[in-house]
């Protein structure tokens, strides 16, 4: 993967994010407004990187707090703030964590895809995209604009198609020349000039648990 790629653009994502993956643009929204609506509360919205995200995600109920690399087991504030929010004591379903990128949020969630379920909610402000893959390797996209969910495909097999053609909705064909996913990101890449920076991603972001 080239550097630039990882920094500047958005196909890296299907290469960092090896086994399952969502991500989530929505136009218009701040990082905050997207978590919540698809379903956190404003006061339990905790800042993450990516790596203590995952620690929590694939912790044992049983293991103790203390095998946390990025939490201080004694500073019983942070515990308390983690569990009252839904991160501990058991490991959450899901957890989504958030940013923002020249007017759009993004969010990133790792082996779900709640967030695609609440696209329509998302795109009230503009337009919503939402790319999956999921743990077997299929992908799903989904396009909303202005509260409405414009179509949904999965890019290998055009017949499973909702509603409106990718074609004719986006401009979009699955050439077949890189996985799908990676293919949709470069579309957006051209077609609406985000660049998502790799970096900025593996930081803290306000990140939101469901079980």
């Amino acid at each position: 993967m080239k550097r630039e790629a990882r920094e500047n653009g958005l196909r890296w994502i299907a290469d960092a994010y090896g086994t399952s993956f969502t991500l989530v643009l929505s136009e218009g929204l701040s990082p905050y407004e997207l978590l919540c609506r698809v379903g956190a509360e404003e006061r339990h919205i905790v800042a993450l990187t990516r790596s203590a995200a995952y620690e929590l995600l694939l912790r044992d109920e049983e293991d103790h707090i203390s095998d946390l690399d990025f939490l201080d087991w004694e500073d019983e504030a942070a515990v308390a703030r983690l569990t009252s929010a839904g991160f501990l004591p058991a490991p959450p379903t899901s957890i989504i964590r958030a940013g923002t990128v020249a007017g759009w949020a993004y969010a990133l969630e790792e082996y779900h895809c709640r967030t695609g379920t609440y696209l329509a909610a998302l795109s009230e402000r503009g337009r919503a995209f939402c790319v999956h893959r999921n743990a077997k390797g299929f992908s799903r996209i989904g396009y909303a604009r202005h509260g409405d969910v414009v179509t949904s495909f999965e890019p290998c097999l055009p017949h499973l198609t909702n509603s409106v053609p990718a074609e004719a909705a986006l401009g979009f064909v699955h050439s077949g020349d890189e996985s799908a996913e990676a293919e949709f990101l470069r579309f957006l890449e051209g077609e609406f000039g985000i660049h998502l920076p790799w970096n900025e991603t593996e930081e803290e972001l306000p990140s939101a648990a469901f079980t």
